[in-house]
């Protein structure tokens, strides 16, 4: 699978009771192996006028995604958003294949190529415009989140990093994972640091993720690696260097250390929510030649 798809031609599908609201959960029909569910606001009319803009939630490895999708409701009745939450789930590679999406593409398996798909389908369903979108990911899916925006950066307006374990920092001194060095020869294209400096980021972590015995990663696992700890001990230590590495290449960082919080979403989404809020807000003023 390609890490783009089609843009939908033609006439739009007529939408059924279940396409709207908290939709059902769809199958993604160029790889039946993913599904997704989305949130389509109240003030969607299927004959209406007007794009929606939109925001992709990634789950963590416990794979809650009707939770990620339902956190952001009053955000996208808000801001005219449409809210798309994929399934990655367990055992696309092997039976006990766990956390083969948060490293974005593993031999043939592109799961960048999955989300794109995805997209398409909502864009052949809706009035969406996502050519530029947000993307919010916990955990794994920050890890995802965080890859996402090295390979596709163009694709990105605003994107929040939530408590990722695992971390590749923008270091050119290092391989991949953990660095950036071989970056191209690995995805076929180069870093694209002037793409990424338009991107908004977010780096949220709770003040109290402090287990390490997920993320410790040691000889014979399976992403062990040299330097594959140097990031840090836990992930607020993790995030801070991830900070670090971008605010080196000129990259800006909203960095948020919520009090109180452990390894959980739910104590993240208000200062994710106000992040979002105000990225699109800004979004709309440029469109709109607010200055």
């Amino acid at each position: 699978m390609s890490a783009s798809a089609p843009k939908p031609q033609g006439h739009r599908a007529r939408l059924s009771y279940y396409d709207f609201g908290r939709t059902t959960v769809y199958c993604c029909q160029r790889d039946p192996r993913f599904s997704y569910c989305a949130y389509v606001p109240e003030s969607y009319g299927e004959d209406g006028a007007g794009r929606y803009r939109l925001l992709v939630a990634v789950h963590g490895s416990r794979r809650e995604m009707i939770a990620y999708r339902d956190v952001f409701i009053a955000l996208a009745e808000r801001r005219r958003l449409i809210v798309l939450a994929p399934l990655f789930p367990v055992g696309i590679l092997a039976p006990d294949d766990h956390s083969s999406y948060k490293m974005l593409r593993v031999g043939a398996m592109h799961y960048d190529a999955v989300l794109f798909a995805m997209i398409a389908e909502l864009e052949a369903r809706y009035r969406l415009d996502a050519d530029r979108f947000g993307l919010f990911g916990f955990s794994g899916g920050g890890q995802f989140a965080q890859r996402f925006l090295y390979l596709h950066p163009e694709r990105l307006s605003a994107v929040s990093i939530a408590s990722p374990g695992v971390v590749t920092l923008l270091d050119v001194e290092r391989d991949h994972w953990v660095g950036v060095r071989d970056f191209a020869d690995r995805f076929g294209k180069p870093l694209d640091l002037a793409a990424m400096r338009r991107v908004a980021v977010q780096m949220v972590v709770g003040a109290d993720d402090r287990d390490t015995w997920e993320i410790t990663i040691k000889p014979g696992d399976a992403w062990w690696q040299p330097d594959a700890n140097i990031a840090g001990a836990d992930r607020p230590a993790r995030l801070d260097a991830l900070k670090a590495s971008f605010e080196a290449h000129g990259i800006s960082v909203r960095r948020d250390i919520v009090p109180g919080v452990a390894h959980t979403l739910p104590g993240l989404i208000p200062v994710v929510e106000d992040f979002f809020n105000a990225a699109f807000a800004g979004e709309a003023d440029h469109r709109e030649g607010v200055r």
